[in-house]
């Protein structure tokens, strides 16, 4: 078994909820994976987790630039779903800690779901016009960048989902 991060929206939760299962865009995720054990030198497994959540939200941000331009938008806030899962395929030819999942992840594999809170949702809609600027080594999109991921995604439990999406 192993413990995913999978990028997504609120619109996504939305599905998860209907659909009682979800989807990941591409059928990537993200996980403390060999090679990224391997690029840190010191960290244990709750730091390389954060480090493999962090990768989920940032891609979280490109998820909601892309809806922002196209379909009906939910909001802005980065969300990711831990999960649990069987067959986790590493990726290291896209990056340390992604990894491809072998399909749909049934809600039971749902460990937490992580969204930004309120205070968040002025810094990820900057961010969200810069990710790409950032990734291309443009130091003032990355401090923009660095705002919206100061901002610690909120724990919900997987039952508390339908409850958090009424609130919303």
């Amino acid at each position: 078994m192993t413990r995913v991060y999978i990028p997504a929206t609120l619109g996504m939760l939305q599905r998860l909820v209907a659909e009682n299962e979800l989807d990941a865009v591409g059928r990537t995720a993200f996980a403390v994976t060999p090679t990224l054990r391997e690029a840190y030198t010191s960290g244990d497994d709750e730091e390389l987790a954060e480090v493999a959540m962090g990768e989920a939200a940032r891609a979280s941000l490109r998820l909601l630039a892309a809806e922002d331009a196209g379909e009906e938008s939910f909001g802005t806030r980065r969300v990711v779903v831990a999960a649990d899962v069987d067959d986790a395929t590493p990726r290291p030819d896209l990056d340390d800690a992604v990894v491809r999942l072998a399909g749909r992840v049934p809600m039971s594999a749902i460990a937490s779901v992580h969204v930004d809170l309120k205070d968040a949702e002025a810094d990820v809609a900057r961010a969200m016009e810069v990710v790409d600027e950032a990734d291309m080594g443009d130091e003032e999109a990355e401090f923009v960048l660095g705002d919206a991921e100061d901002h610690e995604l909120a724990w919900y439990a997987a039952q508390e989902l339908p409850f958090l999406l009424e609130l919303l």
